[in-house]
């Protein structure tokens, strides 16, 4: 271990006890502040953090330069801020200079943005205990006009006062009873909190859904079903099974919005069962894993496109919207578990192009057409083991993407496995418990035989032809998003705690350090009186923090 790391270290501890002992005492504080607006949210300030990938469009893409190519090498850690226990997916938000952070248990605070001090901290009373399985977790919240908006593990919609962390309003939108939750925050379109519903493999009476909400009062101003139900446009599609049978399609990644369509894109998981003969259905299972584009003041579905119809083994397309003008086109870009970059007409929703890393054994797609099949032996049947690529966590999964777009090229951080195993049938049962209809048998998780030595990778991908433009390969896999700057800059790292800073048009790695957990969450820029910041989220557990970097205040001589 380097002096400068152990003296980083000593720094980072030090730092996280006095931001604790400050925090414990510190309230809400006279500080200016400029309530946020749509136009804001549409075109924010560089300076600013104000939407999940920052900005409406997905990119993940800040104009910030100041800490670039030339001097990243010089980067030091000038705050920290450690954060609750629990799964720990973060993306934190800045505005005026104050950060406001999600931690796990759906607690959240605001901090100083230069100095880290605690300004002031909400904390959710929760009626039952956590459930086993599924953590209480919050990987975003949304910011808009003076208000915090924070999506519960209990199907709440809670708005907090930005300035004092008090509740302005606390609406139900679901019954937590029914396993109904949010994992992930709202976006603000045109003044309506639009939030996408989890929870969802539970057989029940009612299905998933995307909701539209008045950003005053919380109340419902349309609901919009991401499953179709018998006797609707698509409901044959899940052939004669009952609405209570009809399971998934879970919207739990933020969707996107291009004020020029003047429509938001939401993307819809597999549905659930996971495999066609555990459903009991051959059909296209409509609306599950396909992106849905919606009228954002009525919820109307304008388009729809589903990427892989019927799909089968978990490996579903439910991430980030990257909305990208490209090629004289109106694009949206997609990659999901099954690694192909998909482009599609955002304006009309038909398909343009996909790209296949090339990991994934199940389908072929037509290059012409984007029609999917699947290959021979590939759907499960009864008593039949299957080994395939990628495994359930997919070539990659929540960790999202980030656009550059002077190299047109989108940094997507992946994990090629292998999985073999068996799907059977179940019985069916009304209100089951969580997961316990999934009807699969594993025989364990393999390395990809293309990565042997190699658990993960940070790819560049050309948006134009889906050429790898450099990779970044790692013994561990990622759980960390990239992040994209003005300066010529990516962002990535491992789980074995490494934080790289990559040139974004060679890929070589010009500052690294080691941090106490991994980062685990969603890598983020700002600027407060003219510096730069950039904060990384770490994830352990016990170990969850907010480390942040900037460079010298003095430059550094050498």
């Amino acid at each position: 271990m380097s002096t400068q790391w152990r003296r980083q270290t000593l720094v980072a501890v030090l730092l996280i006890v006095i931001t604790i002992v400050a925090g414990g005492v510190a309230a809400a504080q006279d500080r200016d502040f400029t309530p946020v607006t749509d136009a804001m949210l549409q075109d924010p300030d560089p300076a600013d953090w104000l939407n999940w990938r920052r900005t409406l469009d997905g990119w993940g893409y800040s104009p910030l330069d100041q800490i670039n190519t030339d001097n990243v090498h010089q980067l030091q850690l000038v705050w920290a801020w450690q954060l609750g226990p629990g799964a720990n997916q973060t993306t934190p938000l800045v505005h005026d200079g104050v950060m406001y952070i999600a931690n796990p248990q759906n607690i959240v605070q605001a901090v100083d943005a230069v100095t880290g001090d605690r300004l002031w901290q909400y904390t959710r009373e929760f009626e039952t205990e956590e459930d086993g399985i599924i953590s209480r977790r919050s990987r975003s919240i949304a910011i808009y006009g003076d208000k915090i908006y924070l999506n519960t593990s209990d199907a709440h919609i809670v708005a907090l006062d930005a300035r004092t962390g008090e509740v302005a309003f606390d609406h139900t939108v679901a019954d937590r009873a029914l396993g109904y939750r949010y994992t992930s925050g709202p976006i603000v379109v045109n003044g309506n909190i639009v939030a996408g519903m989890s929870g969802c493999e539970r057989f029940k009476e009612d299905v998933c859904f995307i909701s539209a909400h008045d950003a005053e009062t919380g109340a419902e101003v349309w609901r919009t079903s991401t499953i179709a139900r018998p006797g609707e446009p698509g409901g044959d599609s899940w052939g004669d099974l009952p609405l209570q049978y009809r399971a998934g399609a879970d919207s739990w990644i933020p969707g996107s919005y291009d004020p020029t369509t003047n429509l938001t894109y939401w993307s819809t998981s597999q549905a659930k069962p996971w495999a066609r003969l555990t459903r009991g259905t051959d059909g296209d299972a409509l609306y599950s894993n396909s992106v849905l584009a919606l009228n954002p003041e009525t919820g109307e579905l304008e388009w729809y496109y589903q990427f892989v119809p019927g799909e089968t083994h978990d490996l579903d397309d439910v991430f980030e919207s990257v909305l990208i003008d490209h090629a004289g086109r109106r694009s949206l870009f997609k990659m999901g578990k099954m690694g192909i970059l998909w482009e599609i007409d955002r304006t009309t929703g038909a398909f343009v192009a996909a790209h296949d890393l090339g990991y994934q054994t199940l389908i072929d797609v037509d290059p012409d057409t984007g029609q999917v099949t699947y290959r021979p032996g590939t759907i499960p049947q009864p008593g039949v083991e299957l080994e395939f690529c990628p495994d359930f966590l997919g070539i990659r999964n929540w960790p999202a993407s980030a656009y550059h777009p002077e190299t047109q090229a989108l940094y997507i951080p992946i994990h090629p496995t292998c999985v073999k195993g068996m799907f059977t049938e179940i019985e069916k049962e009304l209100h089951a418990p969580y997961y316990t209809n999934s009807g699969w048998l594993s025989r364990g998780t393999t390395a990809h035989p293309d990565s042997p030595d190699h658990r993960g990778h940070l790819v560049a991908m050309d948006i134009n032809s889906g050429e790898i433009l450099w990779r970044h390969s790692m013994t561990t896999r990622p759980r960390s998003a990239a992040l994209t700057t003005g300066g010529g800059l990516v962002v990535g790292a491992d789980t074995d705690r490494h934080l790289y800073f990559h040139d974004a048009a060679t890929g070589d790695i010009l500052f690294q350090t080691r941090l106490p957990g991994s980062v685990q969450g969603f890598p983020m820029t700002y600027a407060v009186g003219g510096r730069q910041y950039v904060a990384v989220p770490v994830g352990g557990n016990r170990s969850n923090a907010v480390y942040v970097f900037a460079l010298p205040e003095q430059p550094v001589r050498r």
